[in-house]
This record gives structure tokens, C-alpha cells and sequence, in this order.
């Protein structure tokens, strides 16, 4: 296929809006090892596995809440004290935790990190898990 003057030149914005919004998102992802760490240190982050009650009764991070990514909104008054502390967010694979950690900033939450790999990296680490 051959590329217009156009298309060559709304490559190069495109390409550096995406490169962009994947270097703003690198702060907002915290790695297994660095959770680990900041949970055998007794830092206190609070941990949200966002997938299906069901999901996490099978596993999950130790310490992790259950709340449904599609529930977030409208429980957002039994997160309000949890505000203003690193809040990370998981589930299966990551589409729905960019869902929740979405919602929890447009609320005005300002430290929500996503955990890399999410449940499935989790496990696939051998990390601990409880049920």
C-alpha cells in the first residue's frame, strides 16, 4: 500500500502522542517485586483486586479487598478514607484495573497505581496468594 503525504505526516504526531501517553502511564504502574516489598515491609498500601467476587475467592494478592471494578462508582463514599494513601489496583489481566484506576482519579484519588501483570503475572511469578 502506498502512503500519502497525509499518512507519513500524521505518523510522526500519532507515534509521539502514544509514545507520550505510555510514559505517563509508567508512574501509575507499581511491579510485583516493588508490592512485595512495600507489603514485607509493612507499608500499608491499600491493595483493590477488582475482579469478580467468584475470581477472588479462587486467589488473590495477600491483604487485597474485593471490589468489583463496575461497582467502584457507585461506592466511592467507602473509599473516601482511603483517599489520600497509594491505592493499587488489580485484576485478571489489566483492561478492567485501567477501568477502576480511571474512575478512582476522575473521584479525585491522586496516588492509584495499577499492579504490572496483574493476578495472572501474580501467579505466574509464584507469588503468595490467600483464598
Amino acid at each position: 500500500m502506498r502512503r500519502t503525504r497525509l499518512t507519513r505526516m500524521a505518523c510522526g504526531p500519532l507515534a509521539a502522542l502514544l509514545l507520550a501517553s505510555a510514559c505517563a502511564d509508567a508512574k501509575d504502574v507499581i511491579s510485583q517485586e516493588a508490592l512485595l516489598a512495600q507489603m514485607q515491609n509493612g507499608e500499608d498500601p491499600v491493595i483493590l483486586d477488582v475482579r469478580s467476587a467468584r475470581e477472588y475467592q479462587q486467589g488473590h494478592v495477600p491483604g487485597a479487598v474485593n471490589l468489583p471494578y463496575q461497582q467502584i462508582g457507585q461506592r466511592l463514599a467507602e473509599l473516601e478514607q482511603v483517599k489520600d494513601r497509594e491505592v493499587i489496583v488489580y485484576c485478571e489481566v489489566g483492561r478492567r484495573a485501567r477501568i477502576a484506576r480511571s474512575t478512582l482519579q476522575q473521584a479525585g484519588f491522586t496516588n492509584v497505581r495499577h499492579l504490572a501483570g496483574d493476578m495472572a503475572g501474580w501467579r505466574r511469578a509464584g507469588l503468595p496468594t490467600s483464598r
